[in-house]
């Protein structure tokens, strides 16, 4: 297992130096498409407040993930304020979005704390991300059953109302304890489905 590390590693720090020997230095950018400048970026650290404005989070979240080691402990200035490299930006705005696809801040900090360390979490990565998908997967077929169930209950509530005197109640939520199999079986599988977020 060792080995299979080392030359994954090898192979990843080849791939890199291939990559700067093709680029000149001029041709490398902080832009994702270059042309396109999203935040100007100095070369010269940057504080929290700097990092949190450029990357839309708060403080206390850049705190947190230095805590968790998502970013990369931070060297203080003399007043004992964080610094942080300009390639922070990009490390919180990946875990922004790898947030947004579902991963959990512990998995992050796993796949961070591993590749900082010199570790290769790639094959990691995608077996994540399968899991992700597949829990996407069954919360949608959770939603679509909840949205047949909530048609079927519109239309049986608007033949009630049409059978249902003007200014009677038609007590159309008591009904609903009529249909308790399936609206609860529904609601725990999306609830189910929710919490594992």
């Amino acid at each position: 297992m060792g080995r299979q590390v080392r030359v994954a590693y090898q192979t990843c720090n080849l791939a890199a130096r291939n990559f700067s020997d093709r680029h000149k230095k001029s041709d490398l950018t902080l832009e994702p498409i270059p042309g396109f400048i999203l935040d100007s970026v100095s070369a010269k650290s940057l504080r929290s407040g700097e990092l949190a404005r450029l990357t839309g989070v708060s403080a206390d979240t850049l705190r947190h993930y230095e805590r968790l080691g998502i970013l990369p402990t931070s060297p203080r200035t003399n007043g004992g304020y964080r610094t942080y490299a300009p390639s922070a930006v990009d490390r919180v705005r990946l875990a922004q979005q790898a947030l947004r696809l579902g991963f959990s801040l512990a998995e992050l900090s796993e796949i961070f704390r591993t590749r900082d360390a010199g570790g290769v979490p790639c094959h990691r990565v995608p077996s994540l991300t399968e899991e992700k998908l597949r829990s996407l997967e069954q919360q949608i077929q959770e939603l679509v059953q909840t949205r047949a169930y909530m048609r079927q209950l519109v239309r049986g509530w608007r033949k009630t109302l049409r059978h249902t005197a003007p200014g009677s109640q038609a007590m159309l939520l008591q009904s609903l304890s009529s249909r308790r199999e399936l609206l609860a079986k529904t609601s725990a599988s999306n609830l189910k489905g929710r919490s594992k977020r």
